[in-house]
């Protein structure tokens, strides 16, 4: 395991909304099953611990590595992106960096949309998906469980996730204050993931408008969804050409690798408004340009505000305390992991030493009292480790350093029992 006397450090590596648009994301973005093949050939190439989580905001490898490029040329293999174009839009985070990252975006601090928690899901996913391909470790183990812990107290305990800014309630909120007769509007929903229902629903909720159609490839899901969604109507994938023809707003949400609206789909002799939820882009740039046709995709919809984003704002500070502490409490485990191999050992080379002095104490001396001279010895070896954890738990202590020495003084092999200060 990486904890344990390697040259290895933590690194959070990828791209997100913060430096990349969304074109570039796509470029970086991975499929699931690309997803495991990195997993796969990570552990092939004996990386112990490591998992990807690839949303519509962010694709990031979090692993132990010799160095992060390890991380890097696995992304770009598994991806359409470059190395070349991963160095201008990268995050590389190490260490208590990497750590520190992992809460902010588990509690919706670092969401594009401030406070969006949908992010909690993807992330447990990603970690759920890691653990099945045995490409995770007790050190991941306790991350990600107090990453969480933090996550529901944020949520819990703070108005960070007050109110809906979700990317498909910003759809919808963008339809209302840009068309100015919407509830007459024809609208077409185009895929039937996690977005697409939300989109549903919201539409639903914000809206009075009555002629919704849905499609999806997987007519069953569609079948199933409008059953329990009366108000929207289904129409078969095959239909979707003249389906399009026949509306005035496209919801793209189908999750495809490539784009799924391409030019033969859409007619330029009427106005459509095209929204694209996908990452990567679903609506091809072909389809961009022309005078009737907008095509709006994710980073245009982040922009859309709402009046509880202020309020989310003034959460910040009290998320950042719940982190902080959560965050010390791992640490703490982190650091308590880290001594333990090399207390042991020093524990075991100092009662050596006492069986040692008092087998020959009962040879020298007579009516030699051997108990009392456990109970003595026992307690210098108890006060010599204790003082031995204080000295090691000082933040400006070489920890290396004062192993080899302590190494050097008592004959214990506590140098290949270290583990790496994270």
């Amino acid at each position: 395991m990486p904890l344990e006397g390697h040259q290895e450090n933590l690194y959070n590596i990828g791209v997100s909304y913060k430096k990349a648009d969304a074109q570039t994301r796509g470029s970086f973005s991975l499929s699931e099953e690309n997803q495991i093949a990195l997993l796969q050939d990570a552990k092939e190439n004996g990386i112990e611990g490591i998992f990807v989580l690839s949303t519509c905001n962010r694709t990031e490898v979090t692993g132990f590595a010799e160095h992060p490029f390890q991380l890097i040329s696995l992304l770009c293999k598994y991806s359409n992106g470059s190395v070349e174009e991963f160095v201008k839009v990268s995050n590389v985070h190490k260490n208590q960096e990497a750590i520190l990252h992992l809460f902010r975006m588990g509690t919706g601090l670092d969401s594009q949309i401030l406070g969006d928690y949908e992010i909690v899901g993807q992330l447990r996913k990603a970690f759920k998906q890691a653990k099945e391909h045995k490409t995770t470790n007790a050190y991941f183990e306790r991350l990600l469980n107090n990453v969480m812990q933090a996550s529901k107290r944020v949520k819990n305990e703070t108005k960070l996730s007050s109110g809906t800014t979700s990317v498909s309630y910003a759809a919808v909120q963008y339809i209302i204050k840009n068309l100015p007769d919407y509830n007459s509007k024809n609208i077409l929903v185009f895929g039937l993931g996690k977005m697409g229902k939300h989109t549903c629903k919201n539409l639903a909720e914000y809206t009075q408008n009555k002629s919704v159609c849905l499609i999806n490839r997987t007519e069953e899901k569609a079948a199933a969804f409008v059953k329990e969604h009366t108000s929207i109507r289904k129409a078969t994938f095959s239909d979707l050409s003249s389906e399009i023809e026949n509306t005035d707003v496209l919801i793209v949400s189908t999750g495809a690798d490539i784009p799924t609206i391409t030019k033969k789909h859409v007619s330029f002799t009427k106005k459509l408004l095209i929204l694209d939820l996908s990452m990567p882009a679903n609506v091809s740039k072909e389809v961009y340009g022309f005078e009737n046709i907008t095509v709006v995709n994710v980073d245009d919809l982040s922009k859309v505000t709402d009046e509880t984003l202020a309020i989310r704002q003034q959460e910040i500070p009290v998320a950042e305390k719940i982190i902080e502490i959560h965050k010390e409490e791992f640490n703490q485990w982190l650091n308590h992991r880290r001594f333990t191999p090399a207390i042991s050992a020093l524990k075991q080379s100092l009662e050596a030493i006492q069986q040692d002095e008092i087998a020959f104490h009962r040879k020298k001396i007579k009516d030699f009292d051997e108990e009392q001279a456990a109970v003595i010895t026992s307690r210098f070896i108890q006060k010599i480790t204790t003082q031995f954890v204080k000295h090691l738990k000082d933040e400006n202590t070489s920890i290396p350093e004062s192993i080899n020495v302590v190494a050097k003084m008592f004959g214990a092999n506590l140098d290949k029992t270290h583990a790496e200060d994270y």
